[in-house]
């Protein structure tokens, strides 16, 4: 008995003593990065269908999409489980591959004038290490870009079925004209245990010149989706309010896009889960407003698909709740011409685009 009661208390001390290391390991690999970082903007190659000295020009109609690829791996049938579902990866390495280039497809086939992209992968356990950009680069050419890094974070070994891993992802800016100053702005996030679930939180700025001097400041953003609460999510509203109305005080035309993490739909708060946030529009500050609450009655059926589906479960038209947590708020000297929430079915995303036409006063 003695000698039981001793190998019970030895492997007792082992799984603690490596549990106390991997918790070491995890929050001391743990790092945020630096806010205000300055981006680095390329030129991704040539496209002959896009004018090399494309430039802004007040009056003229443009087009902006804004699309969450979910790391590729949300396809119809994938379930994640953070939200209650079984799958932590892709399916496999195929399955993403395809998804990211249908997105890629989607998005040139469209052919916007500007792109703002959330949750891509550059290197991921999730997504079996496949640079999500570099993929994204073969169908987006021509375009100027940046990426800025939303987290980085260490080897995290939930859930035990199918370990989470080591995931390096981010969101992408593509514009046809010259983006000439780009940054990324770090999104107050909770400085508790959940900050591992929820990871790094950000927002870019991408600033291109128009032909009468002022400048389009074009921001994408992906607020927190898990680790929020009332505190947090309004910190990170108000973070980014302030940079939107020192653009909008300069005389800057200000459009921000991306996936808000909060219902956008005024009226469709019916039997909406704890998640589905609605959006405190009276927090808008003065000059700016929600694009899609311009919607003129005759487009109404653009907007009545929603833009992105729970993942507790594998996606079923009849059953799934949907949600419209994507799309863009614009200051008042950007008109709203057209609007579109993109029907695909959630075919390659639990996102689908939102696409909306814009004019600069």
């Amino acid at each position: 008995m003695k000698k039981v009661l001793k190998r019970i208390i030895i492997i007792l001390l082992v799984i603690v003593i490596a549990f106390g290391a991997y918790a070491g390991y995890v929050f001391g690999a743990y790092y945020r990065l630096p806010d205000n970082l300055t981006l680095e903007v390329k030129r991704n190659g040539e496209n002959s269908h896009f004018d090399e000295d494309f430039a802004l020009t007040p009056g003229d109609a443009y087009f902006i999409m804004t699309y969450n690829i979910g790391f590729g791996a949300y396809r119809k049938d994938y379930s994640f489980f953070m939200d209650g579902g079984k799958s932590s990866w892709a399916k496999d390495e195929e399955s993403l591959i395809a998804a990211v280039c249908g997105m890629g497809e989607i998005i040139t086939d469209v052919s916007p004038d500007f792109v703002l992209l959330q949750e891509i992968d550059v290197d991921g356990t999730r997504s079996y290490h496949v640079n999500e950009l570099e993929l994204l680069n073969q169908f987006l050419k021509g375009y100027y870009y940046n990426y800025a890094q939303a987290y980085d974070s260490p080897f995290l070994f939930f859930p035990p079925w199918e370990p989470h891993g080591a995931n390096k992802s981010g969101l992408a800016v593509y514009s046809r004209a010259e983006i000439t100053e780009s940054i990324r702005r770090s999104l107050p996030i909770s400085e508790s245990f959940s900050k591992l679930v929820d990871l790094d939180r950000c927002y870019s700025i991408s600033r291109i010149p128009t032909e009468n001097g002022r400048q389009l400041c074009i921001y994408n953003v992906h607020a927190s989706a898990y680790g929020g609460s009332d505190e947090i999510r309004q910190a990170q509203l108000s973070t980014l309010y302030g940079d939107m109305e020192a653009d909008y005080a300069k005389g800057n035309y200000v459009i921000c896009g991306g996936d808000f993490n909060h219902n956008l739909k005024e009226n469709d708060q019916e039997n909406a889960p704890e998640w589905a946030y609605p959006f405190p529009r009276e927090s808008l500050p003065e000059g700016f407003h929600m694009a899609l609450d311009v919607v003129s009655q005759e487009d109404k059926g653009a907007v009545v698909h929603n833009t992105c589906r729970s993942a507790e479960t594998p996606y079923d038209p009849q059953t799934t709740y949907t949600v419209t947590l994507d799309g863009f708020i614009v200051s008042d000297n950007v008109s709203v011409n057209y609007y579109q929430h993109m029907d695909w079915g959630y075919e390659f995303s639990d996102h689908d685009p939102v696409l909306m036409q814009f004019i600069l006063e």
